[in-house]
């Protein structure tokens, strides 16, 4: 499954819907019946924004939209390694059945050891961190997910090189913004996305 974030161009949110895109709704975006939809935190878009994380957003936001989302990602701190898990894991039982599952962000620092005490069907993985660490690390992740019956899902795939990546390990589901700020791109990212790896192995 493919996630788009949220656009106020309604060319490129009927062509989202068209090919039966998801979106992945930060915190302040609306929801719209067309899509299936998960819930973002808003983390990433506070740490790009140099601002701190808003709390209160965050459980309007989960007020509002989980009913019928797929999953929502818990609070995590970007580039913050195993603190970063340790808000998480603040946040894991305050959310108890919210939505139809919920992911704990992995990135640059995590190790499976560290996150596999804490997965089952209804808490996967939503692979973060830092391109170079998630191209490197998202086959292990995949596998443990696999391990635990857990749902896998990566972050910022935007290239069909890095939907390759997400099917090699196994993914559930991916996000990425390209599609949301050119739908020209959409054909050929969605194309990859519907298409089996037959190659058995990574390509451009």
């Amino acid at each position: 499954m493919a996630y788009a974030a949220h656009t106020g161009t309604r060319r490129n949110l009927a062509a989202l819907a068209g090919a039966g895109w998801g979106l992945l709704l930060s915190p302040g975006k609306p929801r719209d019946p067309r899509f299936v939809h998960a819930l973002d935190n808003g983390a990433w878009g506070a740490f790009q924004q140099g601002k701190p994380f808003d709390v209160a957003a965050f459980e309007k936001h989960v007020g509002a939209h989980a009913d019928g989302a797929e999953f929502v990602v818990v609070p995590d701190i970007v580039a913050a390694g195993l603190d970063s898990l340790r808000v998480s894991l603040g946040w894991l039982p305050r959310l108890a059945g919210v939505a139809k599952r919920r992911l704990l962000a992995v990135q640059d620092g995590m190790s499976a050891a560290d996150v596999a005490p804490y997965l089952s069907p209804e808490v996967g993985i939503f692979v973060g961190g830092s391109t170079e660490w998630k191209l490197a690390t998202m086959r292990a992740w995949g596998q443990l997910a696999r391990t635990h019956g857990a749902y896998l899902h990566v972050g910022r795939v935007n290239t069909i090189r890095r939907i390759r990546y997400c099917q090699d390990a196994g993914a559930d589901s991916f996000d990425g913004t390209s599609a949301t700020r050119f739908c020209c791109t959409l054909p050929a990212l969605d194309n990859a996305r519907r298409q089996r790896n037959l190659f058995g192995g990574l390509h451009a």
